[in-house]
C-alpha cells in the first residue's frame, strides 16, 4: 500500500526511511546538554541525556498528544487516551542502552511503591531501537512488572515532538491527570527523583 504525503505517493519502504530521518531530525534538534554515544563495534550512536529535569507549573501545561502503540509482551494496543484520570509515566528504553540498564531498578522500584499504595499512576515503557528476544530479556533481568510498549523507529513518539519531545534515551515523560504534559527527565533517573516528580503531579490540586 502506498500512501500521499504532500502530493507525492510514497512506498511503504520509504515511509519507514522518512521515520528514521525524522526521529534523527528530532533528536539532533533536541540535544542542547546531551551526550551522543557510540555502542560497542561502532554501531550507530544514540543521544544520552545529562539528567535535566524540566517540570512543567500546571497553568502552562500543554494537553498530550494522541499516542499507541502495540504492547512488548501481551497482545493488544496501548492509547493513551484510556489513561484518562491517572497520572502516566511513560519511559523510553532499550535492551542495548547502558543508562536505561542503570535507571531500570528505580523505575521498578518506583512502579511497586505507588502499586502498594494504591496511587492513580500508570506505568508503561516504550521500548525503540531493538528486538523482541533482547527487550524481553531485558525485562525478565531487571523482573519488570509495568507494560511496554514496541515504538521500534521511534515513530509513534514523535508525537510528543510538539509538546515535551523525549529527546534522548533514556527518557521519561510525566502526564497528569487532566491528560496535559507535566514533566520530563532527558537521562537516566534516580529513585528518589523519579518518586518526587510523581507525588509533585500526584498532588498538585491546581487547575
Amino acid at each position: 500500500m502506498r500512501s500521499i504525503i504532500g502530493g507525492v505517493s510514497v512506498s511503504p519502504r520509504c515511509r519507514w526511511v522518512l521515520g528514521v530521518l525524522v526521529v534523527a531530525l528530532l533528536l539532533t534538534a533536541c540535544s542542547d546538554g546531551q551526550v551522543e554515544r557510540t555502542e560497542a563495534g561502532g554501531e550507530s550512536g544514540y543521544i544520552e541525556g545529562d539528567g535535566a529535569v524540566s517540570l512543567i507549573e500546571p497553568g502552562d501545561r500543554e494537553p498530550a498528544p494522541e499516542f499507541s502503540a502495540p504492547y512488548l509482551d501481551q497482545d493488544g494496543q496501548f492509547q493513551l487516551a484510556d489513561t484518562a484520570g491517572e497520572v502516566v509515566v511513560l519511559n523510553v528504553w532499550g535492551s542495548w542502552c547502558p543508562p536505561c540498564r542503570e535507571e531500570a531498578p528505580a523505575l521498578q522500584a518506583v512502579a511497586e511503591q505507588v502499586e502498594q499504595e494504591e496511587l492513580e499512576v500508570q506505568f508503561v515503557g516504550v521500548n525503540t531501537r531493538d528486538t523482541e528476544t533482547a527487550a524481553l530479556a531485558y525485562e525478565e533481568e531487571f523482573q519488570i512488572t509495568y507494560p511496554s510498549v514496541v515504538d521500534t523507529n521511534g515513530e509513534a513518539m514523535l508525537a510528543f515532538r510538539e509538546t515535551l519531545p523525549p529527546a534522548a534515551i533514556p527518557s521519561t515523560l510525566v502526564i497528569d491527570r487532566q491528560g496535559r504534559m507535566a514533566a520530563r527527565v532527558l537521562g537516566p533517573i534516580t529513585e528518589t527523583s523519579l518518586r518526587g516528580l510523581i507525588d509533585d503531579v500526584v498532588n498538585d490540586t491546581s487547575a
